[in-house]
């Protein structure tokens, strides 16, 4: 189907990467390719839409360029977006559709409204319809996901504190960051002429490290080849999903050794719970050298319910990651050993599956110090025997999830977590 419907091509970053610069950059290169463009911004008047209808021959007037404004397209204008390209493609036949996103904008949930009528047996179209009010794409298809990175301030925005205001929704620089690096098909890593071929190579390591699948291009002012971001053909949902460098840790574990720029990570497991006052101690000073920390994680006192951490940069946050199966009724935990019998192998008498499972990805890691500190934070033999209820626990508190497979809780999705620690 893909073959016989127009491309869309979404291209992502934060706020001064060069989003807008590279897109009248492949727009004054597309030569006789015919290409229609979609701007988004949060703000009332459409700042990047205006340039890129002033640095090419596109025209809003020719039904080539749409605005999408007041709101961002991974959120509130999700529905706008579905009927602005269906427009679009349903009126005329582009070569291709080229969507500039907000700066505020998460690329996941971009592609899951895209992607939604295209190779989904399980979308029943009338009731999306009925859900949404918007029909099911059917001319165009999800063909590129792109992130354009800023190579001059990424170190710096990992470990920013800054707070972004997407329309309320408050989004830590860093973490937002992440989102775009992880869940994309090219990076281009822009602004490379502003940096040294030192610091240049060890962003690429660390963009490496948190996105292993996609491919990296260095750009300077925005220029890349169309043809590297446009019908490449290379977007798969399912993989692009899973492809994040934390997840694919968690799946195949090994501890790196010191490699070339710093860039290393491990994996930290334990079958003992965290005591939560050490463990929140320890958040609230976490080592400054980890960019990425992703996983599950018991705490005592919570033998109902899984956590989740999720450390992207300067941001902590906690989520419910699921009832652990030891904690299900009877005929429920027999159902989870049938669909999941890898889980016999791990199954502790007492315990059932309650565990810890982090990958940590940093630059300059001390592998050693930070497990020791990790370690330090697991109740002792003599706590295992004490109350721990009687525990101080500053952890947020959630209401009772509904059980979770593994894969819910190594979902790339973050709903439900909380800002806890440093980020406070």
């Amino acid at each position: 189907m893909a073959g016989e419907t127009i491309p869309v091509t979404v291209l992502s970053g934060t706020l001064g990467a060069g989003k807008t610069t590279t897109l009248n950059h492949v727009l004054r290169e597309s030569g006789d390719r015919d290409l229609a463009v979609l701007v988004n911004d949060m703000g009332e008047v459409n700042v990047d839409a205006d340039l890129v209808a002033e640095s090419s021959d596109i025209s809003a007037d020719d039904e080539e360029l749409i605005e999408l404004s007041n709101g961002c397209i991974c959120c509130e204008l999700r529905g706008d977006l579905l009927d602005a390209i269906g427009g679009l493609t349903r009126d005329r036949e582009f070569d291709a559709v080229v969507v500039e996103s907000t700066g505020v904008a998460e690329p996941l949930p971009v592609a899951q409204t895209l992607t939604l009528g295209f190779d989904q047996s399980d979308l029943d179209p009338t009731e999306f319809y009925e859900e949404t009010g918007v029909e099911p794409l059917e001319n165009c298809h999800l063909d590129t996901t792109v992130t354009v990175v800023d190579a001059h301030q990424f170190m710096e925005a990992m470990q920013s504190d800054e707070i972004l205001d997407d329309d309320g929704t408050k989004k830590h620089l860093g973490d937002l960051l992440v989102e775009q690096v992880e869940f994309c098909d090219i990076l281009l890593l822009n602004k490379c002429d502003l940096v040294d071929e030192e610091t240049l190579a060890e962003v690429e390591a660390t963009l490496e490290t948190l996105q292993p699948r996609a491919e990296i291009v260095r750009t300077t002012h925005g220029e890349v080849a169309p043809d590297s971001i446009v019908d490449t053909g290379r977007f798969d949902f399912e993989e692009a999903s899973r492809s994040a460098g934390w997840m694919r840790e968690l799946q195949e574990p090994h501890e790196s050794a010191e490699e070339e720029h710093g860039v290393t990570s491990f994996v930290f497991e334990a079958r003992r719970p965290f005591h939560p006052e050490r463990f929140a101690d320890l958040l609230d000073a976490f080592p400054e050298t980890v960019v990425r920390s992703k996983g599950h994680f018991w705490l005592a006192g919570r033998e109902e319910m899984a956590l989740m951490l999720n450390v992207a940069g300067r941001s902590i946050r906690v989520a419910p990651a699921g009832r652990w199966v030891a904690a299900l009724p009877a005929e429920e935990r027999v159902e989870q050993f049938e669909t999941h019998p890898e889980l016999a192998e791990e199954w502790d008498d007492e315990w059932g599956d309650r565990g810890t499972r982090l990958v940590v990805i940093g630059t300059e890691m001390d592998h050693e110090s930070i497990r020791d500190r990790l370690e330090r934070c697991l109740l002792t033999a003599e706590e295992m025997e004490a109350d721990w209820e009687a525990f101080d626990d500053r952890f947020p508190t959630f209401e009772a999830a509904e059980e979770a497979t593994e894969d819910e809780t190594e979902s790339p999705e973050n709903d439900g977590q909380e800002e806890i620690g440093i980020a406070d």
